[in-house]
């Protein structure tokens, strides 16, 4: 995307300045030709059809072969951004042939999308070339003959001659924006096709009767036939805490993710109050009503309020303060310019700690009335996680609060526990009923206590 914004943008900055001036040379030297003597002048056309045909040719392949080229060029940025983030991976399980082998593969494809596209330009450009060099060479002809005859004079021919060795210029300039506007093209279709992803907003979204969190017989799957989670039915209650555990792979944060709209199931159905909550995340109606907290807490280039308000456009100065005070962010007194602070390279970096809170404030300043949390403060340090969890604690009082939990503590102190094994919800109900049961909760707690 970067690569093809920077296309885009060069294109339109320079284009319109650069083949108005084109076209405007072309037309005044055909005109100046035709003055000089009309012969010369119809002379000096005999190379526009060829032009216009190989430049119809050209454009006819174009467009594909330089989208197929941007694919291309995507795809490996991709293979190298992911094998670079997860090297470490990639070193345990000993997959680094295999990433190489892809990432050749990749490079490959890129090579022979290159290779298409710079065989239709060595038809174009070739072509064109010899398109300017035949007018010229028919107006000495052409030209001798006629001073010869005594029709053209001398100066005529020689001027004729000159005017359209000065036509090359801007007819290679007018070529080189065609390539250049393709390329463009291509890109341009590329960035938009980004927006055609995102699923059309549905202003005429029904609102939600009541905030009852349901999900029913819900499937879902990142792979065609590599299923994550296999009718999962579950239902919590507003003002619940409900902690969902399992071994790791058994689709917790999966369903994490259903529940908060990023995805949408391939079957069954997600609700909030009786309404799909892919239609309400569509809308832009779900961030007011179920917010999803994970390990990552981003802080945007720009001011405190700014990183604070496009929680809530229409907080003032007094709601974001009394967000921030409620997550015991006592940090913000220091800053140099208050609420103007830019935060950022260039200005203020927060430490770990001082970014969740940011984040917490935020969550406080939407004011969801569900929080779904998945694990959001188990990368940082212990006092760090003190600090965040003091936070979390506040912002989450008198919210329904879906925990998935990677520390069983937090299970214990929930109202109820859903056990997921391999997709599937196994078990639900209170800390003491599953564990009194003796099933797969009662064995992770022993083995969270070391009694196994």
């Amino acid at each position: 995307a970067t690569l093809d914004v920077a296309t885009v943008a060069a294109t339109l900055r320079s284009a319109g300045p650069d083949i108005f001036v084109a076209v405007v040379q072309a037309v005044s030297i055909f005109g100046a030709i035709f003055l000089l003597s009309p012969l010369l002048g119809v002379c000096s056309l005999v190379g526009l059809p060829l032009i216009a045909g190989v430049s119809r040719w050209y454009l006819a392949r174009s467009r594909e072969a330089y989208l197929a080229e941007g694919a291309a060029a995507g795809e490996v940025s991709e293979t190298l951004n992911s094998t670079a983030l997860g090297a470490r991976t990639v070193e345990a399980y000993g997959l680094q042939e295999r990433r190489g082998q892809v990432l050749d593969e990749a490079v490959d494809t890129t090579y022979r999308a290159g290779e298409r596209t710079l065989a239709l330009r060595s038809v174009l450009f070739p072509v064109t070339e010899f398109a300017h060099t035949l007018p010229l060479a028919l107006i000495l002809l052409a030209g001798g003959f006629g001073y010869l005859e005594g029709v053209l004079s001398l100066g005529a021919v020689v001027a004729g001659g000159l005017y359209m060795w000065q036509l090359v210029d801007p007819l290679d300039q007018l070529l080189v924006w065609v390539e250049q506007l393709q390329r463009s093209g291509a890109s341009f279709a590329r960035i938009k096709g980004v927006g055609l992803v995102a699923r059309p907003q549905d202003a005429q979204v029904t609102a939600p009767d009541g905030d009852l969190v349901e999900v029913i017989g819900v499937g879902y799957s990142y792979l065609p036939g590599q299923e994550v989670l296999r009718d999962v039915t579950l239902s919590v209650r507003p003002g619940e805490r409900l902690a969902v555990v399992g071994r790791s792979g058994a689709g917790k944060s999966t369903l994490g993710k259903l529940l908060a709209g990023v995805d949408a199931p391939d079957s069954g159905s997600v609700l909030v109050g009786g309404v799909p909550v892919a239609e309400l995340a569509a809308a832009g109606e779900l961030g007011s009503r179920v917010v999803l907290i994970t390990q990552e807490h981003h802080v945007f280039l720009g001011t405190l309020r700014e990183n604070m308000t496009m929680a809530a456009s229409g907080a003032d100065d007094a709601a974001v303060l009394a967000a921030l005070a409620l997550v015991e962010a006592e940090w913000v007194a220091g800053l140099p310019d208050g609420l103007d602070t830019r935060l950022g390279p260039g200005g203020v970096v927060l430490e770990a700690a001082q970014a969740q809170q940011l984040t917490l404030a935020r969550v406080q300043l939407a004011d969801p009335h569900t929080l779904i949390l998945d694990e959001a403060t188990s990368l940082l340090d212990p006092r760090t996680a003190r600090q965040a969890e003091r936070a979390m604690a506040a912002v989450r009082a008198d919210r329904t609060v879906i925990a998935i939990a990677h520390r069983l503590q937090t299970a214990h102190d929930a109202d109820r526990v859903a056990v997921m094994d391999a997709g599937r919800v196994v078990e639900l109900g209170t800390h003491e009923e599953l564990v009194a049961a003796g099933g797969a909760y009662a064995a992770l707690w022993r083995s969270w206590n070391g009694e196994d």
